[in-house]
């Protein structure tokens, strides 16, 4: 799923090659995004795309040879003057006069030339590691043949015709990652081949042996240039060398940012620094006044926090309006306001919390997980991975809400987006961080065979590195747990063990299920909820995702069967926020309900559940000492590691594989579960009350 899809897209033709345009966002000027080599389509800004839109009027196009645009095999389809005549008929065709022209590596050659040919269609130009044409090439680059056929295929004699027609994943793969130099690029390096793999080898040589403008003809067309210029370049770049910049610099007067350590597309690896600097630059171009604000003296500022729920079902919610009623208690004159979306934000307004206006720019993550998910499948590790695109869009609304705030605080449950790009961007940090997590640790599934085990070990060393380099960076973490809840893997081979590392990084607050478990009356729950007492209370619920669907479908076909092995069976199933309800089969003895305000008390109030595998859920039937039937969901790391892990610690619940429990499993697993007494260990009830404690002494 995208962070945000166009407003409108189209195609614009021009001597019979069509090519693919999007349009997003209403704001002025228009920035245009330039096409880069074929081997990327322009799904490579997708990182740019969210933030901008939010400010300006965006426009990009697929250049010819790759995604939605035609992939024409005639030299003189791709020489730089047909992709600038696309440049100029994609404005044309949007109604677009004039536009700041951007673009990466070949596309940074092409905005040069554009904004020299076409001073009155250019406001401005960003040219990001621009492949200028300018200086000595990358001594390397050019010590072999492109044409020729050579004895040898190592290193840049990869880039010849010959190995490319025979040999062109592996060529793709080898310049991919030539691009990406940076560590623990692995995320990019797989979308790098990805896109590049949608063209084909035959396109990719045809735009190298095209016409381009070099030499005296190129200097002069810069030396035109007349806008103002932006140039980033990366000092670890490996496919240009980074002199090429500064020589464009020299001749068009251009401002240069070195990234120091970036490789070849920053836009891709270091996205935030390259959306702030592209921002700043466009402000001034447009002369965007600073908006109207109110400066208060420190010492007449109250303290204030900004909380962010992971919003991934509605697990976390419920805790952290624990955690922050039991921070107001200790420290009453502290605003709280809460960076948050759907579902969590139903369970904040039933609770009377303040919701910060800019939550409506939010890209929805919970989505984005419904999207990923198949028949009770979820594959958390790679749904995480591919929702970068999201995480990094909700970051940058977060900074600006935190650079217009005056917040003292952050308050972080599981928002990964603010952990990574923080440590990622240290010079960003306003305030202090409280981070919070319930489990520490990608674990490989075994389906995903080694590749994935090696991915999900660089994730976890990028983790590791980053606390080890600014380990300042999270004033405050909290384990939401207990030091035995942690599973003792590692975190990959030649890692550290994942409970010794976090007893040496988190503080603990024992398990936080925002509620008091001793305050449940049982017995005046059912009275409340007009349970008899003949009746067989069994609460089905699924979380706040669209998850679910397929397991509430099963456990309501199992109903009847169930229904005469329990006398008296009535089932409560709750559909969450992202399952339709009507869509539900209902026989007679099932309720169907879309959402339940604290939930916690009907489970308290039931006498078996059914559940997935989250953690809150099963952790607050644990506290409630209910007996229930949990199916974690395939290929989720988290449910079938973590949470399996300390359930079984707490001797809590009956772990299920969806795969081999018919509706008749289930039925006879009701009935057995219902006749067994519960074991469980205490659950702690001072969670909320301890980790408001450990977050206070910030203040």
């Amino acid at each position: 799923m995208r962070a945000r899809y166009s407003d409108t897209n189209g195609y614009i033709e021009r001597d019979g090659v069509k090519i693919y345009y999007e349009v997003y966002g209403d704001g002025s000027p228009t920035i245009l995004l330039m096409p880069t080599w074929s081997l990327f389509h322009s799904r490579h800004w997708r990182m740019q795309i969210p933030y901008l839109a939010r400010h300006f009027r965006v426009v990009t196009f697929d250049g010819r040879g790759n995604g939605k645009s035609d992939r024409p095999l005639n030299r003189e389809d791709h020489s730089y003057d047909q992709y600038l005549g696309d440049a100029l008929a994609v404005l044309d065709g949007t109604g677009t006069d004039k536009a700041v022209v951007a673009g990466l590596s070949f596309g940074g050659y092409l905005t040069g030339l554009f904004a020299g040919l076409y001073p009155d269609r250019t406001q401005g130009a960003v040219c990001i590691t621009p492949s200028t044409g300018l200086g000595p090439a990358l001594p390397e680059r050019v010590a072999h043949s492109y044409t020729d056929e050579l004895d040898t295929t190592e290193g840049w004699a990869k880039e010849n015709v010959h190995f490319i027609r025979a040999h062109h994943r592996e060529y793709v793969e080898w310049f991919v990652s030539n691009i990406f130099t940076e560590p623990h690029s692995t995320k990019s390096f797989d979308d790098g081949v990805g896109w590049a793999m949608e063209t084909d080898a035959e396109t990719l040589i045809v735009t190298d042996l095209a016409e381009m403008v070099t030499g005296e003809d190129l200097e002069a067309i810069y030396r035109s240039v007349s806008c103002p210029m932006l140039i980033i370049t990366g000092s670890d770049d490996h496919i240009i060398a980074p002199d090429s910049g500064a020589r464009l610099a020299e001749l068009t007067g251009a401002h240069q940012v070195t990234l120091d350590g970036s490789g070849h597309a920053p836009q891709a690896r270091d996205p935030a620094k390259v959306n702030l600097l592209i921002k700043q630059f466009v402000d001034r171009i447009g002369a965007v006044p600073p908006p109207s604000a109110v400066w208060v003296r420190g010492l007449q500022r109250r303290r204030r926090a900004l909380y962010l729920s992971s919003p991934i079902g509605l697990g976390h919610a419920r805790r952290d309006v624990g955690v922050a009623q039991a921070l107001k208690e200790i420290a009453p004159d502290l605003e709280i306001d809460w960076l948050a979306q759907d579902p969590v934000t139903r369970v904040l307004a039933e609770e009377g919390e303040i919701l910060h206006p800019a939550s409506e720019f939010l890209a929805s993550e919970s989505a984005h997980i419904t999207s990923e998910s198949g028949e009770h499948d979820l594959h958390c590790f790679e749904a995480l991975r591919r929702m970068d695109e999201i995480l990094l869009a909700n970051f940058m609304v977060f900074q600006e809400v935190m650079q217009e705030g005056n917040y003292d605080l952050v308050i972080a449950d599981e928002s990964w987006d603010i952990d990574h790009h923080w440590h990622e961007n240290p010079e960003l940090k306003r305030g202090q961080l409280v981070w919070m997590t319930d489990f520490v640790g990608y674990l490989p599934m075994e389906s995903g065979g080694d590749r994935e085990a090696y991915v999900a070990a660089d994730y976890n060393a990028e983790m590791i590195d980053h606390i080890a380099r600014y380990p300042g960076m999270r004033d405050r973490a909290i384990f939401v747990g207990n030091p035995d809840d942690i599973v003792s893997d590692r975190f990959g081979p030649d890692l550290p063990l994942i409970r010794d590392w976090t007893e040496e990084h988190f503080t603990f607050s024992g398990y936080i299920t925002g509620f008091d478990s001793r305050s449940l009356d049982r017995d005046a729950l059912r009275a409340e909820f007009g349970y008899g007492s003949d009746e067989k209370i069994c609460v089905v619920t699924v979380g706040g995702s669209g998850v679910g669907g397929d397991l509430i479908r099963r456990v309501i076909d199992g109903y009847p069967e169930a229904a005469d092995k329990v006398p008296g069976l009535r089932m409560i199933v709750v559909a969450g926020p992202r399952i339709d309800a009507a869509s539900l089969p209902q026989p007679d003895g099932v309720e169907i309900y879309p959402f339940i305000n604290r939930l916690y008390r009907n489970l308290a109030a039931c006498d078996i559940a059914v559940v997935q595998g989250g953690l809150t859920t099963t952790m607050e039937l644990t506290a409630a000492r209910r007996p229930f039937l949990y199916f974690p969901l395939r290929n989720h790391f988290e449910q079938n590691f973590h949470v399996r892990h300390r359930l079984d610690r707490y001797r809590a619940g009956r772990y299920m594989e969806f795969a081999a429990a018919g509706p008749d499993e289930i039925a006879e697993a009701l009935a057995a579960e219902l006749s067994r007494p519960t074991d469980y260990l205490e659950v702690e009830t001072d969670g909320a009350a301890t980790a408001a404690a450990r977050i206070a002494e910030l203040l």
